[in-house]
């Protein structure tokens, strides 16, 4: 792409603990590189603050508050990009139906997701801070946590169809990925700037990043640590669901 960028708005979704801190911030800054309104700066401008993070700009759901008071910019004319991590409340739908909203999505396995997610509410826990993970305080709780997101995993698969991509995709194709997302986008591979942001994001310079998202990483990591009984359940849980996500048992 050449010209003017598309007025819409670029909904960067995804599992918990599936890169999509790391995959919002290279759909973020290849955004801006191309022209995008940066909508840290509108989160100011506008009454966003309490509509969506500081960090990472996560909307949680469109609830009718959220989705009046995100559409003020839009509506004005600005084009930006937002996160969210659950299925979308029906008002996000309608949005996506009517192109004003384009949705990408990122996943990872389950297992691996889920095992990250303890062991990073573990270590917030010792800091004596809280987050979302912070009552995880045992593997089989995050079991039951991961398992709620099945459904909302199979309803970002309908809605972000062709923009879905895998966290280990990510991590092992990274660049083709890249372009992946560039080309859903449409902005233009081409470009200096985009490529300066393709680099600057890549996996071992992402890593530097603050946040935690790369603390481990590693692909089928829960092989190694979870017992026989807990890949069991695993199993029970998930088996209906990896095999469609492109994962063995």
């Amino acid at each position: 792409m050449t010209g003017k960028l598309p007025h819409q708005i670029i909904l960067s979704a995804g599992m918990p603990r599936a890169g999509s801190a790391w995959f919002y911030n290279l759909t973020r800054d290849c955004w801006l590189a191309a022209g995008g309104d940066d909508i840290r700066e509108i989160r100011k401008t506008y009454p966003l603050e309490s509509v969506i993070t500081e960090t990472n700009q996560n909307i949680d759901n469109f609830t009718l508050r959220k989705t009046i008071l995100i559409l003020l910019p839009f509506l004005m004319g600005k084009y930006f990009t937002i996160k969210i991590h659950f299925a979308p409340m029906p008002l996000g739908r309608s949005l996506i139906r009517l192109n004003w909203i384009h949705p990408t999505f990122i996943y990872r396995d389950p297992r691996d997701a889920l095992l990250s997610a303890y062991e990073y509410g573990r270590r917030v826990e010792k800091t004596g801070r809280v987050n979302a993970f912070s009552h995880l305080d045992t593997i089989e709780k995050s079991i039951d946590f991961m398992s709620d997101y099945m459904t909302d995993w199979e309803t970002w698969m309908h809605l972000a169809d062709p923009a879905i991509f895998r966290y280990e995709d990510l991590l092992t194709d990274y660049y083709q990925q890249a372009e992946r997302l560039v080309n859903f986008l449409d902005l233009d591979l081409q470009s200096q700037k985009i490529r300066n942001t393709i680099e600057k994001n890549k996996p071992r310079d992402a890593a530097q990043k603050t946040g935690g998202h790369f603390s481990k990483g590693k692909i089928g990591r829960f092989r190694d640590v979870l017992t026989p009984e807990q890949i069991a359940l695993c199993e029970e849980r998930f088996a209906p669901y990896l095999e469609k996500m492109g994962y063995e048992l």
